[in-house]
Parts: structure tokens; C-alpha cells; sequence
């Protein structure tokens, strides 16, 4: 069976154009995941993806899975309740184009419509855009939260390209 699916690509291209989302309790806190942990990058893609349809790294083994972690142009954040984990996001940087895609990113589902999603899509591009990025990218598609696209959109990113895939 085909599934018809919108995807949308957009971008930052200014920390000035952030408009970031804070919360105003303290129990949560992002935190780098360093030294990097594949287990847990598989573990959030497992749980966050199982309603998003996301599947390309399902069949990945546990060496592509610790090697991916470990590159260098990849950077894990974890957002997190206490010592309970809430969502993540994962940053991979596009050195040649002084880049940075969002590649990740998400909340398990009991974390969901808190407003926490805001927080972390705000932590995730102020990260991006710490070493002087010139550009932050995501895409998103109909498959994903219902509120994914309406969160990028409210934190000040912008479609650049939208197409219709069959999968």
C-alpha cells in the first residue's frame, strides 16, 4: 500500500530570528550526551520513531550504529526530568557548508503536548548555531507529530522546499 506524504525542508539563518521558547520550571535541564552513547541515540530513535514511521536505522547494527554516534560531525543532546529522559535531538554539521541539519529530533510520547517540543527545538538551534553557522535546517513531514511543523514554523524557521513523496 502507498502512503502519500508531504515533506517540508526549512531553515535559520540568524540566531536573531530564534523566537525562543522558555519554560519556567527548572527540572528540566539539556545536556550534551559526551562521551557519545549509541544505546541511547538508538533508543530514543526507536521510541520517539515508532509513530513517525521513521525506519531507515532499524536494520542498522551496533557498529554503524556506535560509529555514527562517534563522528565527529555529530552531536547528541538530551533533554531530561531529574535523571528520567524526556526527548532529544541530534546535530549533524555540514563543515563544507558551515551547516547545521537537525537531524532528530523529538519527545517520548508522555513528554508530548507540554510545550516542552518549543524548548528543545529552541535549545536545538541555539546549539547550531554556537560555532558560526551560517544556516540551520530540519525537514519534517505528515508522518511526524501534528504539531511538528507549526513548532518550527513559531520558532522562526522557514519552508524552503516542500514536496509530495509516495512511500
Amino acid at each position: 500500500m502507498n502512503k502519500k506524504v508531504i515533506r517540508n525542508y526549512l531553515e535559520i539563518s540568524s540566531i536573531k530570528d530564534l523566537k525562543e521558547k522558555k519554560i519556567s520550571s527548572e527540572k528540566y535541564i539539556i545536556e550534551l550526551v559526551d562521551p557519545a552513547n549509541f544505546e541511547l541515540n538508538k533508543f530514543f530513535y526507536k521510541n520517539i520513531g515508532k509513530k513517525c514511521s521513521w525506519t531507515d536505522r532499524l536494520s542498522w547494527s551496533q557498529n554503524q550504529w556506535i560509529q555514527y554516534v562517534s563522528d565527529k560531525k555529530v552531536k547528541t543532546y538530551v533533554l531530561k526530568d531529574g535523571k528520567n529522559f524526556v526527548g532529544y535531538f541530534e546535530l549533524i554539521t555540514h563543515f563544507d557548508k558551515n551547516e547545521v541539519e537537525i537531524a532528530y529530533f523529538g519527545l517520548l510520547e508522555e513528554y508530548q503536548n507540554q510545550n516542552l517540543g518549543s524548548y528543545l527545538l529552541s535549545s536545538a538551534i541555539k546549539n547550531s548555531f554556537l560555532d558560526n553557522t551560517k544556516r540551520v535546517w530540519v525537514h519534517t513531514c505528515s508522518l511526524d507529530h501534528k504539531n511538528a511543523l507549526k513548532n518550527y514554523i513559531a520558532r522562526g524557521m522557514k519552508i524552503f522546499k516542500t514536496e509530495t513523496i509516495m512511500i
